[in-house]
């Protein structure tokens, strides 16, 4: 079985996918397979209850007999479906854990680059709505065999009471199988459409949060409000399409009830009179026809699920970047009951750093000729080196292109002249630690955002803490490293923000540590005591985008970079006698953006 086959193939990825706890799949289709079978036999109790009191029933089990029995049929349904909705919720909760669990693995682990295609919007709905569409997919496998059992014995029961009428009636469930297949792809169409504007509109919620200080600035927030209400107002445009077309759908199959009922009157009447068709079977028509035509429909839906599992399955896989499907779906242990296994900390092995060399490093960016272009770079050990340059040189390009971040196009990266092949999984602790231009504090304490669940010494913290010059500042906040910093570090200030960053880096115990424009929100002073702790400390190596003089003024080497090349490389004495572009940054240019 080769993966495009699996790929192309819904029902072979969900075979795979019951495979996960499969005595409890096992156990939910025989229960549903008895909740939607046990309808046969209401509909002949009725029957025999019917003609029982018409007169027209052979002798033997009285009316109230007849009627405890239909109540009894009903209770043990009642009882069925209680058990079979307890054990389904309990599957189905594993089953979209077990494929998110999967995807989120994927997504974490995999090589190369990790960079999401899509919005965050786009890929929670991958997580939330994908997911769910291929387990409604098994789910519809659940409920099949005993719809299917109903269907087939219902017919049976029906052709052996009256065949031509049987014929007929099912005339309008079969329009409502083709109705089904005609109104299913507007029906999808509408919910994609609702789906996307819903998308648009968090998409923009998450980006108004996040740009809310610029957009004060600006002086925009009517022309943001106004925008936020056009999204809305496009979402509820289609949302209500989505609920009218899925309603007429509804109304219109649910009416074929109706139509096969009165074909039944309309017809029987004849027989009715000559004894040829009792009460007792129009009450037998009557009591399977709504369920045959809610089959009919269901068949129509599930083929139409099929289709969709198969674009859910191919979205997952654009989300995961080549993953195998059959990852997705493979079985795992939860530990949803017994003990919660004990934390396990993955961190590739140490490797002292003792020369980082990168030849030919190349990487543009879609559409457009801006990039990085055969960048050569080399770091020894315990070196600080600066890359500076201006807007758009490639400064934030080549840290994230080095971390794997963005993915490179060619050039090679060697650590200790070993041929690094998958920078995103290598340049991770303890081998090197990277801090963005913005650095992302999440909505949790200053403790947890300097820790990050790593299990640690409080000597350590303390450590990381005094090297990124931010004890004086936790020493004023309410409640020290506990006080809660708010969404995106909202409660910090820049400065606070940065050298939180710095701290979570200095946990890492990296061998190189990447700074992208780290000391821009802070002061001089606290600069300089960031840089002299750095130094004190004497064993990392430093690759840093700065364009700050303290920075400037303590490199090693830097590495001065225009339009994705380097223009020119040495210590500063050396290029500013020599380099053009450098004198123009240290004397024209006092901050320059990377």
């Amino acid at each position: 079985m080769t993966t495009n086959t699996i790929k192309l193939d819904p029902l072979r990825l969900a075979l795979r996918l019951v495979r996960h706890r499969s005595r409890l799949y096992l156990l939910n289709s025989l229960l549903w397979t008895a909740i939607h079978a046990l309808p046969v036999a209401y509909g002949l109790l009725i029957k025999v209850l019917f003609d029982a009191l018409s007169g027209e029933a052979a002798a033997g089990l009285t009316a109230w007999t007849l009627l405890v029995l239909v109540l009894s049929v009903d209770i043990l349904r009642l009882t069925t479906l209680a058990a079979g909705e307890w054990f389904w919720s309990a599957y189905w909760l594993e089953m979209v854990l077990l494929m998110r669990r999967n995807l989120l693995s994927h997504l974490l682990r995999s090589p190369g680059t990790r960079r999401l295609r899509e919005s965050p919007g786009e890929a929670v709905t991958h997580f939330r709505d994908d997911v769910n569409d291929i387990a409604e997919y098994v789910e519809n496998w659940v409920d099949f065999w005993g719809l299917a059992v109903f269907a087939l014995v219902a017919l049976v029961v029906m052709l052996t009471v009256h065949p031509l009428l049987t014929v007929l009636v099912s005339i309008p469930l079969g329009l409502t199988l083709l109705l089904t297949n005609l109104l299913r792809p507007h029906i999808r169409s509408a919910r994609r459409r609702s789906r996307e504007a819903t998308g648009r509109v968090t998409d923009f919620i998450g980006e108004l949060f996040g740009s809310a200080q610029a957009i004060k600035i600006a002086g925009r927030e009517r022309a943001a409000l106004e925008h936020f209400k056009e999204l809305n107002h496009c979402r509820r445009k289609a949302a209500l399409k989505d609920a009218l077309v899925t309603e007429l759908f509804k109304s219109v199959t649910d009416n074929m009830v109706n139509v096969a009922t009165g074909i039944i009157l309309l017809l029987a009447a004849t027989s009715l009179r000559d004894g040829s068709f009792t009460v007792g079977d129009f009450a037998l028509f009557v009591a399977y026809l709504p369920r045959l035509t809610h089959i009919m429909s269901f068949i129509g839906a599930m083929m139409v699920q099929h289709k969709r599992t198969g674009i859910s399955f191919e979205r997952l896989l654009r989300l995961a970047r080549d993953a195998d499907p059959v990852a997705l779906v493979t079985t795992r242990n939860l530990h949803l009951s017994g003990p919660i296994p004990a934390f396990l900390e993955e961190r590739p092995a140490p490797l002292p750093l003792e020369r980082l060399t990168v030849r030919g490093l190349h990487f543009t960016y879609p559409g457009s000729h801006t990039g990085l272009f055969e960048l050569d770079l080399t770091l020894e050990r315990g070196s600080f080196t600066v890359v500076t340059g201006r807007v758009g040189a490639g400064k934030t390009t080549l840290l994230r292109v080095l971390t794997g971040l963005l993915p490179k196009e060619g050039g090679e990266i060697r650590w200790n002249g070993e041929l690094v092949e998958d920078p995103g999984s290598f340049f991770v602790p303890p081998r090197s630690a990277y801090t963005s231009q913005v650095p992302r504090l999440f909505s949790d304490t200053l403790r947890e955002n300097i820790v990050m669940g790593r299990r640690h010494h409080e000597a350590q913290l303390q450590g990381a803490v005094e090297l990124s010059v931010l004890a004086p500042d936790i020493d004023r906040l309410e409640h020290g490293l506990d006080t809660e910093v708010g969404s995106r570090g909202v409660k910090l200030s820049g400065g606070q923000v940065q050298r939180s960053a710095a701290a979570r880096m200095f946990m890492r115990d990296a061998e190189l540590l990447m700074f992208d424009d780290l000391s821009s929100a802070l002061d001089g002073e606290t600069e300089r005591e960031l840089w002299e702790g750095i130094f004190t400390r004497g064993t990392a190596t430093c690759l840093v985008v700065s364009h700050r003089r303290a920075a400037l003024q303590r490199a090693d080497q830097i590495i001065v970079l225009k339009d994705g090349r380097v223009e020119a490389c040495g210590t500063l004495s050396e290029l500013l006698k020599t380099s053009s572009e450098m004198q123009h940054l240290w004397l024209e240019v006092p901050e320059v953006a990377g």
